[in-house]
C-alpha cells in the first residue's frame, strides 16, 4: 500500500520545519563544545529564516531595501 502524496505546500513546509527541528535536537544531544553547538544552531536558524523568506516572497523586497538616498 503506497503512501498518499502530499499536495498541500503548507503541510510540506511544516514537515520540513519539523525535520529541521528534529535534526537540531539530535545535534544538540551529541556531546560537543557549547560554542560549536551555538554556531551550528545559529547557521541553521538563519538558513531556515532565509528559506522561509524566499518561500513567502519577501526575500526580494528585503534585498532591494535601501536606506538613505
Amino acid at each position: 500500500m503506497a503512501l498518499p502524496a502530499i499536495h498541500s505546500p503548507l503541510i510540506q513546509v511544516e514537515i520540513i520545519l519539523i525535520a529541521v527541528g528534529v535534526l537540531l535536537w539530535l545535534i544538540n544531544s551529541l556531546p560537543m563544545a557549547a560554542s560549536i553547538k551555538s554556531i551550528f544552531n545559529a547557521v541553521v536558524v538563519i538558513a531556515v529564516v532565509v528559506w522561509l523568506l524566499k518561500l513567502l516572497g519577501f526575500w526580494s523586497s528585503i534585498t532591494n531595501f535601501h536606506v538613505g538616498r
